[in-house]
């Protein structure tokens, strides 16, 4: 493919160039080479978003440019040329040099990126002093200079805190101060925005665009959402198993994309039903065999210190939540990071126990019942949890995940395998993944594994959280299509847990919006999306990236 740069931007516009680099990876790999012939400019003062699923070589391209590939993955050609020097000839102590001050990267975790046991004010002078920068009172002015800049509350307080207490966004903020801190030319930013909720994503977003704008800066975005892509790029690749399929201009690429893949990459980005004409029918409030479970006032507080030198805190973490969930219904609630939601999903399996409220399940309130007392019922409600991989045993085979816990509640051995056999064909995985390992599938193939786990119990009552959160749109669109047709085939309840609104959309029949701890809105997609009636709601709706161009 000839680089959008060789015909459409000249030279002096340019701040970085890669030409045909291929990167190899380890031998027995299901490929070769990590990326494949790569080329492209990165425009001076512009923002490029590379964009792909995983696998598709777009961290990998990055982690290059800076110089921070693993020892077993080499580069085996290529020029990476940086005012007219090649990258990839440079000694690690010149790269050294390089990285802060003129190339620096934002990392997608912040907190495993961050050192826990020192302050976040530590950590932005620590950038500034490894290249010599400064004297020891203008790096402390500076550090506090960038807290306030990337917008973090009481600066002054702020830059004596440890990661820990901080947010996810803030964690992120800080992984954004100590990336500036040099001023550099260039800012690589891999995924910042992935696990946050769509207010704070959109605070992060905004706060890159706007210091790219005033900096000037060169900024390199690797996402695989497309409705991040929507609201913050100027140039897109679209990468797909280590090659570049498609580079354009970000208008070009949403009315004209030219590669099949890019076509299905925007395709499976959810959007914002106008109607729900595909929901299924309510059935009768007074239908009262098809209630699996009704929520009456349910609350929860948290509750911390309290001893001789400090007072005892409390957060209200769900705050007289009600709802009725019915057979075959898809029950969605949505919010930011600390609205509520993991903990009244927490509250529904019995993970935790309630302050007070009902929760009536086969017609009996489970809500003060003992553990003792409710390990008969557990069976029937059960969790998909985020992590497919963090929630599976790497110890044992697929076929033990799926059938020790049936073993254990009295079902025959050769029955669970049975069984087990049934429910991968159901989630669409083959027979053989029975004898195999957790780590030999993707993340897609562990979700369905998850959801087989949870399946196996036959249960009235599936609890997700953030089930497609940590997956790619186009991944992401078969796990929803699955939940779908399961719940269409078993007419099991679903209780789902998302921060992305988008997500909530397609696949919910009733929504619920909690914020601090209480439910401030519920109804139908269409009324949610298009017609909000809260305040936090509508702001909500607004913060969705891309949502003008996914509307459907």
């Amino acid at each position: 493919m000839t680089p959008r740069s060789e015909s459409e931007i000249p030279v002096e516009e340019v701040i970085l160039s890669v030409r045909n680099l291929t990167v190899d990876l380890p031998y027995g790999m299901e490929r070769k080479y990590a990326v494949k012939d790569v080329s492209f400019d990165l425009p001076r003062g512009k923002i490029l978003c590379v964009i792909g699923e995983s696998g598709s070589g777009k961290s990998v391209t990055a982690n290059t440019l800076m110089g921070l590939l693993p020892p077993a993955i080499r580069v085996s050609s290529g020029q990476i040329t940086f005012q007219g020097e090649d990258l990839l000839k440079a000694s690690q102590k010149d790269l050294r040099k390089l990285r802060g001050r003129v190339v620096s990267m934002i990392f997608q975790d912040p907190l495993s990126a961050l050192n826990p046991l020192m302050t976040i004010g530590d950590q932005v002078v620590e950038v500034m002093a490894s290249h010599g920068e400064g004297t020891p009172k203008s790096r402390a002015a500076r550090a506090l200079e960038l807290i306030e800049e990337v917008g973090l509350p009481e600066p002054h307080e702020m830059i004596h805190q440890y990661p820990f207490r901080l947010s996810g966004g803030q964690r992120q903020r800080v992984m954004i101060a100590m990336a500036l801190a040099l001023e550099p030319a260039i800012l690589i930013a891999d995924e910042p925005t992935t696990a946050l909720d769509v207010t704070t994503q959109a605070q992060i977003l905004n706060l890159i665009r706007d210091i790219q704008s005033r900096k000037g800066m060169s900024v390199m975005f690797i996402t695989h959402d497309f409705g991040v892509v929507a609201e913050i790029a100027d140039e897109v690749i679209v990468m797909e198993k280590g090659l570049i399929v498609e580079h354009a201009s970000a208008e070009e690429i949403f009315s004209a994309p030219k590669h099949p893949y890019t076509k299905r990459l925007i395709a499976a980005v959810p959007g914002l039903k106008k109607n729900d004409s595909n929901v299924a029918q309510k059935l009768p409030e007074t239908d009262q065999d098809n209630i699996v479970l009704t929520v009456e006032d349910l609350s929860k507080t948290y509750r911390s210190g309290g001893g001789w030198f400090s007072k005892e805190r409390t957060v209200a973490a769900v705050q007289n939540a009600s709802f009725v969930l019915r057979r075959g219904q898809t029950l969605g609630v949505v919010g930011e990071s600390g609205s509520g939601k993991t903990s009244l999903g927490r509250l529904l399996i019995k993970l935790m126990a309630s302050d007070s409220g009902r929760m009536i399940y086969c017609g009996a309130d489970i809500a003060p019942m003992k553990e003792s007392e409710f390990r008969p019922l557990r069976p029937k409600i059960q969790m998909i949890f985020q992590d497919p991989f963090a929630s599976l045993n790497p110890r044992s085979t697929i076929g033990h995940i799926l059938t020790v816990g049936p073993i254990a509640q009295g079902m025959n051995r050769t029955e669970a395998r049975n069984k087990a056999l049934r429910i991968l064909e159901q989630v669409e995985l083959d027979a053989g993944a029975y004898g195999r390992y957790p780590h030999e599938f993707s993340g897609g193939q562990r979700q369905r594994i998850g959801i087989a786990r949870a399946l196996m119990f036959d249960p009235d009552l599936l609890v997700a959280d953030e089930a497609v959160s940590a997956l790619d749109v186009s991944i992401q669109a078969q796990i929803l299509e699955l939940l779908d047709q399961i719940q269409k085939k078993t007419q099991v309840a679903m209780f789902f847990i998302t921060h992305d609104l988008r997500v909530a959309s397609q696949i919910c029949d009733e929504i619920l919006v909690m914020h601090k701890g209480k439910i401030v809105e519920a109804g139908p997609p269409s009324q949610i999306f298009h017609a909000p009636q809260n305040a936090y709601t509508r702001e909500l709706v607004a913060a969705i990236p891309g949502a003008e161009r996914s509307s459907q």
